[in-house]
């Protein structure tokens, strides 16, 4: 099934795992539109179009996401072919004329926020915190295992474990979070290689905090320098692995998540 040319689905979020699903859904043929905060979160910020909304633009393998502020520079941004982002917390925000029918909440939240199945014709959520049936009309999985990207039609995704997957046998470390509240700045750089014990940056309130490696690896993710960030939350990803292409090429994960979107959505429409 090929969607119609003027299908629209609005992805809500742009992180990295929403990147894979934008990614799928245009070289699927959709015409696709990304909602973020003003001041995204996004760690792995190399392959993420949220980071056009710092930047004004962004390329991620052979894709072009580019910031856009009201309905004309959207429509400019299709015609190029390109990811038009927007900045849009909430959908009243989004300045389309034209109705979303189609709507994937990619914010990964792990925990209901404001979407509603009765947004849209079709909304799907991504991971948990997402019923289908109250929330949404299907989930896909986001947990690594043999269900990753599996579109679910009932029922909700596997319950969050709070820890990353196992990569060389590092888990739960691989998550840097903030000591404390404050202003992230970074010394250190996606793609740096790191000794264990590192100061990749410090969290400046009235003094200033370290941010240490946890072990000896590839900074993979920093979230924003500048950024102001409570207490506990992510800031940056470690891998034990010596690989840079991990930094400018989207995950599998990603890509896996995303094919399940492009699935549920065309099983979706012909219902």
């Amino acid at each position: 099934m090929q969607p119609a040319s003027d299908d629209i689905v609005l992805v809500r979020g742009g992180g990295d795992i929403a990147t894979g699903v934008v990614w799928r859904l245009h070289h699927a043929g959709f015409r696709v539109v990304v909602a973020e905060l003003p001041r995204p979160l996004t760690i792995r910020r190399t392959v993420a179009v949220s980071s056009a909304v710092a930047s004004g633009h962004i390329g991620i393998e052979g894709l072009t996401a580019r910031r856009c502020d009201d309905e004309s520079s959207v429509r400019s941004c299709w015609d190029l072919g390109e990811i038009p982002v927007l900045v849009a917390p909430t959908l009243g925000d989004v300045p389309l004329s034209q109705p979303i029918s189609k709507i994937v909440d990619c914010r990964l939240a792990k925990q209901p926020l404001d979407s509603s199945i009765n947004d849209a014709d079709i909304v799907i959520g991504l991971g948990p915190g997402f019923a289908v049936g109250s929330h949404c009309h299907a989930v896909v999985e986001t947990m690594r295992g043999h269900r990753l990207g599996r579109a679910l039609f009932s029922g909700m995704a596997e319950p969050n474990t709070a820890s990353p997957g196992e990569i060389e046998g590092k888990s739960a470390e691989r998550v840097v979070r903030a000591p404390l509240a404050g202003r992230i700045e970074w010394f250190s750089q996606i793609g740096d290689w790191v000794d264990e014990g590192t100061v990749l940056g410090e969290v400046i309130t009235e003094i200033a905090i370290p941010v240490y490696a946890p072990f000896t690896g590839m900074v993979r993710g920093l979230i924003a320098p500048g950024s102001p960030v409570s207490q506990g939350l992510k800031i940056a990803d470690i891998d034990p692995r010596h690989d840079p292409e991990a930094c400018s090429q989207i995950s599998d994960k990603a890509l896996a998540v995303g094919g399940g979107v492009v699935e549920a959505l065309n099983r979706l429409s012909v219902r």
